[in-house]
């Protein structure tokens, strides 16, 4: 039979629902003309080598192990690019999307009745009782609304997961998806233009199966990443935004501290300042290897001990930078405030430039 439909399954640390998920797969739509392409992140677990063993046995799992990268959307685009299916659905391999929504859905694109299938959780008859609690809920009812606006798509679960897609028409919308973030739909419906014809399916949101949820609380904020990416990011490049905003928080923690130690507690400001100076450092190192490197987050007591001491060598090197550009500059008749502007931009983009590279992995 000819191969109809591909399966792109992203995943992180899902071994154990592989072959329960392949099973359901093939409930769904049958022994032939579809394939499931398992796009794994180099999970602990050794999911990457559970896929391989499946596909060991079964010529319909293809397997996708990233090094060196990370997050749901850009694996997404990498297993909807890897295809020669003409019709690519997106699901969570954790069994909270249900399988059993797949031939409906093929049938409504390949139909020509909507461009794009959704599967949703606040559609009439669908279910969103597999969230987490509450408050991921309401946050994901909150994000819906801000998603309704950007994409100008009326929707009720924008934030989906699970759709289906011709393959062509993804591939064509390929080169203007940013893949930050993890909610690709999100990123396919904003980039279209002309919009996108929807169609919805309910969408009863299960438990999951078995491992832990991939979304962390720094998810809020890359939701918030990814908008600013689809408006601004081919202004401004998303992550040296990120590690500027991260750097302007930093300056307020060294002020704080610095405050705390010279004014209240008497110590001298050539001490004060050294303090503060190293725990706006790590500060930054932080918050930049929590959100701004999220997808290359260093993990464990020796490589975040690495990567911190590596981060205050990079940024006294950016601090040099800073000081002997602004100085060089006033030096020669620039304003002093526009002198110490540029000696902060260079700073900063020295500071990028090095971490991305020396610390959390590559530029």
């Amino acid at each position: 039979m000819t191969l109809n439909l591909a399966i792109i399954l992203p995943t992180l640390n899902e071994r154990d629902n592989l072959a329960p998920l392949v099973a359901r797969i093939e409930q769904a739509l049958g022994a032939d003309g579809w394939e499931a392409i398992i796009v794994d992140d180099n999970s602990d677990d050794g999911t990457a080598d559970a896929a391989r063993e499946l596909a060991h046995a079964d010529p319909r799992i293809r397997v996708i192990q990233r090094i060196g990268r990370r997050g749901l959307a850009s694996a997404a685009i990498e297993g909807m690019c890897a295809t020669a299916a003409p019709f690519v659905a997106v699901m969570d391999a954790d069994h909270q999307h249900d399988p059993a929504l797949l031939p409906d859905m093929l049938a409504a694109v390949q139909t020509g009745e909507c461009d794009i299938a959704v599967a949703s959780r606040f559609a009439e008859g669908g279910s969103a009782a597999g969230l987490d609690n509450a408050r991921r809920e309401q946050a994901s009812g909150w994000a819906n609304r801000i998603a309704r606006r950007i994409t100008g798509v009326t929707l009720s679960d924008p934030m989906s997961g699970f759709f289906l897609i011709e393959t062509q028409r993804l591939r064509q919308l390929a080169p203007s998806l940013s893949g930050i973030g993890f909610k690709i739909l999100l990123d396919i419906l904003s980039a279209s233009n002309p919009s996108l014809r929807v169609r919805e399916f309910p969408l009863q949101f299960a438990k999951r199966l078995s491992g832990e949820s991939k979304l962390d609380r720094a998810v809020a904020f890359e939701f918030l990443v990814g908008l600013y990416d689809r408006s601004f990011g081919r202004l401004i490049p998303t992550r040296f935004a990120l590690f500027g905003t991260v750097g302007a928080l930093g300056v307020g923690v060294h002020f704080a501290v610095l405050s705390m130690l010279f004014l209240t507690a008497g110590r001298s400001f050539a001490l004060a300042t050294i303090i503060a100076t190293f725990v706006a450092m790590s500060f930054n190192f932080w918050l930049n290897n929590w959100l701004t490197y999220r997808d290359r987050r260093l993990r464990g007591w020796a490589a975040v001990t690495k990567g911190w001491i590596g981060f205050c060598l990079t940024c006294s090197v950016g601090a040099f930078a800073n000081v002997a550009a602004a100085t060089l500059l006033e030096a020669r008749g620039a304003n002093w405030a526009i002198a110490a502007l540029a000696g902060i931009i260079i700073g900063a983009v020295w500071n990028y430039a090095l971490s991305s590279k020396f610390v959390w992995g590559r530029y």
